[in-house]
């Protein structure tokens, strides 16, 4: 007599909980670039934190955020405490066809922008959970080719600045040991803008040194500016043109030596694919939670990679430091201090690197201090 084997069916975990926060982050001092000069923007004051808190029927956890900048915040939580309901039930191992998931749920407001930045904290909490769960660091988890990574400093480098702090504050940075200096330009005076990138220069002697016009310049001056800079020998010339206009950063690339970045206003992968054909970079720039978390992110760096592209990620260190240390060519990452008080965890600086966190997924944990800052909150599910 013959058995039949037993055939026993694995019970994956799923998501049980969900909480969706906004909170709001103030800055020390309002903040100005190009874009408040040319009257565009006006003065950054807060960030708008979208906080996302998955937890699985196991007991497994996630933490993932995005963010805006002078509006947005009441936006991105309303569409993704609308959407939220979406993962209740769902493997968290399966995070290529939840994003597929949470994107055709709103895809009737677009698959990039708004919408994309409110998947983007899901995204990212599904990352951290997946690489908790396997006791590894987001970067390991990923495929790490390095355990640090180049880093520069923009905080200290905006225009409302004035020149005297900003050559205190490049002595500082790099005293901290920041790896490089970036410069906010693109002020409608361009002679104040070569006052102070020679000023910097000259300070800093032959240290790594970045300026980013924040596309508040026309084609004649970019051109024009482009030229100019040369001279100082720069790591890269940051968004010259407005975000949209391949071509303009592509004639730009072509003709200068020194390098061309862009890409951090991007919101889709689909976008960065269109400025990577028109070689509009050598530099690329993309925004985790700008074009919708780590998944799209990582197609994003494939195409670069395949173009042979650089990369330095825009803001929000505490993934990019993950994403960038995946990256086959030595990238940069940008040091922002700004949204240290929202996580209990510090990312270490050495000798112009930061380290990449061990500990297990982003590493990092909400603070007290950003749970009060909280506005709004919503959960859905049931905490097991």
């Amino acid at each position: 007599m013959t058995t039949s084997p037993i055939h026993t069916a694995i019970q994956s975990d799923s998501i049980a909980w969900i909480r969706i926060s906004s909170s709001y982050l103030p800055l020390a001092n309002p903040i100005s670039d190009a874009k408040v000069l040319t009257g565009r923007q006006k003065p950054m004051t807060e960030i708008a934190m979208l906080f996302v808190e998955i937890e699985t029927h196991d007991g497994h956890t996630g933490l993932g955020f995005s963010y805006s900048k002078r509006a947005g915040g009441p936006g991105q939580f309303a569409h993704a405490k609308e959407i939220a309901p979406a993962l209740l039930g769902e493997d968290p191992n399966d995070i290529a066809r939840l994003w597929d998931k949470l994107c055709w749920a709103g895809a009737s407001v677009g698959r990039s922008g708004l919408s994309v930045q409110a998947i983007g904290a899901f995204d990212v909490a599904l990352w951290d959970l997946k690489a908790k769960r396997a006791n590894l660091s987001l970067a390991k988890l990923l495929g790490a080719h390095r355990d640090s990574v180049r880093c520069y400093n923009t905080s200290g480098g905006f225009l409302h600045t004035p020149l005297e702090q900003l050559l205190v504050n490049t002595t500082a940075s790099r005293e901290k040991g920041i790896g490089g200096i970036k410069l906010k330009v693109g002020q409608p005076n361009c002679a104040l803008d070569i006052e102070r990138v020679q000023a910097v220069r000259a300070h800093l002697g032959d240290f790594p040194l970045m300026v980013d016009a924040n596309q508040q310049w026309d084609r004649p001056t970019a051109q024009r500016m482009c030229r100019t800079f040369e001279q100082f020998n720069l790591v890269w010339i940051e968004e010259p043109l407005d975000c949209y206009d391949y071509e303009g950063h592509a004639a730009l690339a072509a003709q200068f030596d020194t390098p061309i970045a862009t890409g951090e206003m991007l919101t889709s992968a689909a976008e960065h694919g269109d400025l990577i054909r028109h070689r509009a970079a050598d530099y690329l720039m993309p925004d985790g939670p700008r074009v919708g978390g780590i998944t799209p992110f990582l197609k994003v760096a494939g195409l670069a990679s395949h173009a042979g592209l650089m990369l330095a990620p825009h803001f929000a260190m505490e993934l990019h430091v993950h994403l960038a240390a995946a990256y086959p060519t030595e990238p940069w990452v940008e040091h922002f201090e700004w949204l240290e008080p929202l996580f209990n965890e510090r990312l270490e600086l050495k000798n112009g690197r930061m380290i990449v966190p061990t500990r297990p997924g982003l590493g990092v944990s909400l603070s007290e201090q950003a749970r009060a800052w909280n506005r709004e909150q919503a959960e859905v599910g049931r905490r097991p």
